[in-house]
């Protein structure tokens, strides 16, 4: 049976109908030993004959990337995720699983929250040499097995935890009633405060923010639907208090406001 290509989240491309033409994005599933830490691999190849600035919903997630001739970790960020495209490159970067990047730290993850840092700062092993070859290859095959060799350098353990707090990110990013924080605390089992200090240990960021993040996925996700939206049944329906919550939210995460990013959607501005 043909092993499965990881889905990750095209949802939360912003603009893709703008992105679709310009950027070639392919997944790949992590080799066996790797599974408990990391979802998936992602590859974006792009050829443009102008600048392309692209912006996409930050994920509950650690990435590391190879740009700029590093490996660089990017820690969970609350601000706007963008990036922009020129000429023609490719970038190689995993996508660990809430909490799978724990055990390659050892220490608390909300230490790096809305972090850059070059991994050799943090996993104490030179990452420039894998960073420069893959950044210079062409075969998706090697480079991704390159980019896992360093990674298992490190050694990471299991850590049960990891599948606990995974299971929780998932819980809120599927069961669109869970709105509040006690309401995912309840479901996990915790209290609120317990699961306040469990993320920042693990996936490095507030259960609130990926309860809301999911909400301005679902508002985005709408907006590129190119309907004419309601806008305060939109944030009743989601579990905003109400319309003026949801813009601020909206406009916060992505730079605009929901009216505005959907009118450009339908204009194909």
């Amino acid at each position: 049976m043909p092993e499965e290509i990881p889905r990750g989240e095209p949802g939360a491309i912003l603009r893709p109908d703008r992105a679709k033409p310009l950027l070639d994005l392919a997944r790949y599933a992590p080799r066996e030993s790797l599974r408990p830490f990391v979802d998936y691999h992602w590859r974006v190849r792009w050829t443009v004959t102008e600048p392309h600035r692209q912006q996409v919903l930050p994920q509950p997630k650690i990435h590391v990337a190879a740009e700029h001739d590093r490996l660089l970790v990017h820690g969970v960020t609350r601000k706007p995720f963008e990036r922009n495209f020129t000429t023609s490159g490719h970038v190689l970067g995993v996508a660990f699983r809430a909490g799978g990047f724990r055990p390659f730290l050892g220490s608390a993850v909300g230490a790096i929250e809305g972090t850059v840092t070059p991994a050799a700062d943090l996993l104490d092993h030179d990452d420039a040499p894998v960073a420069r070859k893959i950044l210079q290859g062409s075969d998706d095959g090697t480079m991704v097995a390159d980019l896992e060799d360093y990674l298992e350098r490190s050694g990471p353990r299991p850590d049960p935890r990891v599948d606990e707090v995974a299971a929780i990110v998932e819980r809120i990013e599927y069961d669109t009633e869970i709105h509040r924080v006690d309401q995912a605390a309840a479901l996990a089992g915790l209290s609120s405060r317990s699961l306040q200090r469990l993320f920042t240990d693990y996936v490095g960021i507030a259960p609130k923010w990926v309860i809301q993040r999911r909400r301005l996925l679902d508002a985005a996700e709408r907006a590129h639907s190119g309907e004419e939206l309601v806008w305060a049944e939109l944030a009743d329906r989601l579990g905003f208090s109400d319309q003026a919550h949801l813009a601020r939210a909206f406009t916060a995460a992505v730079g605009t406001p929901p009216a505005t990013y959907a009118r450009a959607v339908r204009a194909g501005e």
